[in-house]
C-alpha cells in the first residue's frame, strides 16, 4: 500500500486515518495536505475506503493507485493550464505594447504639391439646424424668385384671413 502512495508523497504530505466501525468494518481515509493558501482545493480532495479487513487487503492497493494517478493527472492538468494562461497573457500584453508603439508613431509626411497644384482648403464649418445648401446659381436671399415671394406672402395673408373668419364664427 505504501509503495502506491510514494508518487503522491513526493508532491505533498498525506494523512492516513484508520477507524474501526461496527462489527468487522474498517474505514481508511487518505487526506492529502494543502501546500499553500492559494492552492486549488481539488488537489486536497480526501478519499475514504470502507470494508472488511480482507476486502481492504485485496482492493485497497488498487484503489490507492487509481486515487494517486487521478490526483497527479489533475495536478499536471492544472499546471499546464496555468502555464498556457500565463503565456497567453504575456502575448496579449506584448501585442498591446506593439499596438501602442505603432499608434504613437507619426504618419509619414506626403510630398507637398507643387505651387501650381496647391489646393486651398477652408476649414470646415458646421451647419446649423436650419441651414440648407443653396441651389446652383441661386442668390444669397431666402427666396430667389420675386414672383414666388409674392405668391407665398399672398398665401400667408389668405390663411390669416381664414383664421380670423373661423374665430368670428366660433365667437358667435
Amino acid at each position: 500500500m505504501f509503495q502506491q502512495l510514494v508518487p503522491l508523497l513526493r508532491q505533498r504530505s498525506v494523512l492516513l486515518t484508520v477507524t474501526s466501525l461496527e462489527e468487522d468494518q474498517i474505514r481508511v481515509n487518505v487526506l492529502p495536505k494543502k501546500l499553500a493558501d492559494g492552492e486549488n482545493a481539488a488537489l486536497t480532495t480526501p478519499m475514504s475506503f470502507t470494508g472488511t479487513a480482507a476486502e481492504l487487503d485485496a482492493q485497497l492497493t488498487d484503489a490507492i493507485v487509481s486515487f494517486v494517478a487521478s490526483h497527479l493527472e489533475l495536478k499536471n492538468t492544472l499546471d499546464r493550464a496555468k502555464e498556457e494562461m500565463a503565456t497567453a497573457a504575456k502575448a496579449a500584453q506584448d501585442e498591446a505594447r506593439n499596438k501602442s508603439k505603432t499608434a504613437k508613431k507619426t504618419p509619414p509626411v506626403a510630398a507637398s504639391p507643387k505651387k501650381d497644384e496647391q489646393i486651398q482648403t477652408e476649414p470646415p464649418t458646421a451647419r446649423g439646424l436650419f441651414d440648407m445648401p443653396a441651389p446652383v446659381g441661386a442668390r444669397n436671399t431666402p427666396t430667389s424668385d420675386p414672383d414666388e415671394e409674392a405668391e407665398i406672402l399672398a398665401e400667408i395673408k389668405q390663411d390669416e384671413e381664414t383664421e380670423e373668419d373661423d374665430e368670428v364664427l366660433v365667437a358667435s
